[in-house]
């Protein structure tokens, strides 16, 4: 697990030794993703710095910026390949020399004999830099699911890249502009969909694709993508045992290490699934970290300790009392744009005691956008069904003034009818992205104020939903929604905050759900066996049932959430009320501070429906007091 950053050098700019210090700077600024050594590489054409977590061949052999034997190609290179091995053997075959034991050299050699097909190969997570000094073209590439970031910086005549953002702020010639309709998105949705980021300019490498560029001329071109066609029927005892039998493998791949190796355990299906497989696999104790909460509503740690003890690992635990205010403003730091979904912080938490006693952590992410595991499609399913009753003329033209009606009425339950109602009266791609926004329409038009209000009126950040919702190749409404939130929420959301905070305590971490054969052998599974009547992720389920007891196979789903509402009220109120009320601060050139104020004043006086609203408020100001605030 490293991290890397470059650009193409500009004659503009011939002095090598201030391109030098660039790289370095850019380095520095990514030193917690590669604490363990660092690299340069720099000719006339293009500079490329690296900074390396060592995980595999623990040797100086595997430090980056590394050299292809022929001469002709550098590369860095972010991730693990964790079937380099095999392509190794394949490659020896043929006559291929190797002096070392990296997936980076295996890599680099596969690239030379296959180019951009080689990505067909690798089953991995991976970010990638591939400098061609014959052709002086640089190609960039990232994993099918974005596991691992990319970003790129393309304005004025330069091009640059890095694994964070922050790396690409330290190069004086990026023009920093912030984009306004990618603010509407982050409010939202708590993230920015990719290929946007917070700045017009620099964007984000979506999952999937690769790029080619010479500095003048820039391909784009997506290599993968998931499909939910309807496969060939199969019974369920089939799927279940097919299903074990894949991810059985993809735990045994993620499990090469010459670095000491643990896991997160929540004791959901998910993470308990995967600590069950490794301590299947393991000649010692399973290493397992988890978080808990001093709420009784949000802790989950009964659970892990009961997972724990039937698989007799190596159990560590931290519960998420004070510690929230201290560290609140430096974690958040990380993510280098807005990012509102508040368990970054336990995951932070989670990923600095894991990195005390292991480098690389296994993890359970994948498993709900794979198999059903939000509430959010029962409630989507539920709705689609009632929807489908009305004729849609009818819905449109009658079930919004019977919304406006219940939203007269200051009553929580009345308060439901409106949002039900609502949702009703919308087409069903429309009604998925209003159970995903964050941030409420009413509310949004009372805050939003100014030359802001005017750059974002024409925008709806809805058409990313629509979009993604309408590509997938399935006429079902599930595996829609489904392969929406693959694209979207997951390589957005889920990745980025597990990247980030694991990356921020030098920790790398492994989703077995998240092999891209788990994805498509997922995506073939009907609709019916993932969410089965009630019953969330039930053929995932099933697959375990064997080796998970029911008490952890259907408890009732917690996530990985946190006690925002009381956080805002007592444990982060200070710092939260500085931010949000001051007058110089930066959501006052968007939104009305003194709106802001309401909604502040009646969250603190009991009435939590504006949490979220708070929070996504909260979390921007952190993002522009840190990077430009003081800019």
């Amino acid at each position: 697990m490293c991290g890397f950053a470059g650009f193409l050098r500009s004659t503009a700019v011939p002095n090598r030794d201030a391109h030098r210090e660039w790289l370095e700077n850019m380095g520095q600024a990514i030193i917690h993703r590669g604490p363990d050594a660092g690299g340069v590489f720099l000719d006339d054409h293009v500079g490329l710095v690296h900074r390396r977590l060592s995980i595999i061949d623990l040797s100086d052999a595997g430090t980056q910026p590394m050299k292809s034997a022929s001469g002709r190609y550098i590369i860095a290179f972010n991730g693990e390949i964790y079937n380099f091995r095999e392509i190794r053997k394949e490659l020896e075959a043929e006559g291929r020399i190797f002096t070392t034991g990296t997936d980076t050299e295996v890599l680099l050699q596969l690239f030379e004999r296959k180019g951009f097909r080689c990505l067909d190969d690798l089953n991995g997570m991976f970010a990638l830099a591939i400098w061609d000094t014959r052709t002086q073209e640089l190609f960039l590439a990232r994993d099918r699911l974005g596991k691992k970031p990319l970003y790129y910086y393309e304005a004025g005549g330069h091009f640059a890249f890095a694994s964070e953002i922050k790396a690409l702020l330290k190069l004086p010639f990026l023009q920093r502009q912030v984009r306004p309709d990618a603010i509407k998105d982050f409010f939202a949705y708590q993230y920015i969909p990719d290929p946007k980021t917070i700045y017009t300019n620099v964007h984000k490498l979506p999952p999937g694709y690769w790029l080619k560029t010479n500095g003048k001329n820039t391909e784009l071109h997506q290599y993968w993508d998931v499909s939910f066609a309807p496969a060939v029927p199969r019974n369920i005892q089939d799927i279940e045992e097919g299903l074990y039998e894949l991810i059985e493998d993809a735990v045994r791949l993620r499990m090469i290490s010459d670095v000491p190796l643990g896991a997160f355990l929540s004791g959901g299906v998910d993470s308990s699934a995967i600590v069950g497989l490794m301590a299947g696999q393991s000649e010692r104790p399973v290493t397992t970290c988890s978080i808990g909460f001093d709420s009784e509503q949000f802790d989950e740690v009964k659970y892990a300790q009961q997972v724990a003890r039937q698989f007799k690992t190596d159990h560590h635990e931290f519960t998420v009392r004070e510690n929230v205010a201290d560290n609140l403003a430096g974690i958040a730091r990380f993510f280098d744009e807005p990012f509102a979904d508040p368990s970054f912080v336990p995951t932070y938490f989670v990923s600095q005691l894991a990195r005390q006693k292991v480098t690389v952590a296994l993890a359970g992410d994948g498993g709900d956008e794979n198999f059903a595991g939000y509430s959010k499609y029962r409630t989507d399913q539920v709705e689609n069904r009632l929807r489908c009753l009305f004729p849609g003329p009818f819905r449109r033209s009658i079930f919004p003034g019977m919304a406006q009606i219940a939203g007269s009425v200051n009553n929580p339950i009345f308060r439901k009818a409106q949002s039900l109602l609502g949702t009703l009266a919308l087409e069903p791609d429309q009604a998925f992205f209003r159970t995903n926004c964050f941030f409420r329409q009413n509310v949004w038009d009372n805050l939003v104020r100014g030359k802001f209000k005017q750059d974002t009126e024409g925008y709806d950040p809805a058409g990313i939903t629509r979009q993604h919702y309408h590509q997938a190749d399935s006429e079902d409404h599930l595996g829609r929604i489904l392969y929406t939130d693959i694209k979207t929420y997951l390589p957005g959301d889920i990745l980025v905050k597990v990247d980030r905070m694991s990356m921020a305590n030098s920790l790398e971490t492994r989703a077995p759900l998240l092999d891209y054969r788990v994805v498509e052998y997922a995506a073939q599974i009907p609709s019916a066996l993932k969410l089965h009547g009630k019953e969330k992720k039930y053929a995932l389920k099933k697959a375990f049932s064997k080796m998970l007891p029911d008490d952890i196979l259907y408890r009732k789903k917690m996530g990985f959430s946190v006690p925002l509402a009381d956080w805002l009220r007592n444990e982060i109120r200070p710092i939260a009320e500085t931010l949000l009320l001051n007058p110089e601060s930066g959501l006052s050139q968007y939104f009305d501070r003194q709106g802001i104020e309401k909604l502040w004043l009646k969250h603190q006086n009991g009435d939590s429906q504006y949490t979220q609203e708070l929070w996504s408020l909260l979390a921007f100001e952190l993002w522009w007091q840190q990077y430009e605030g003081a800019y």
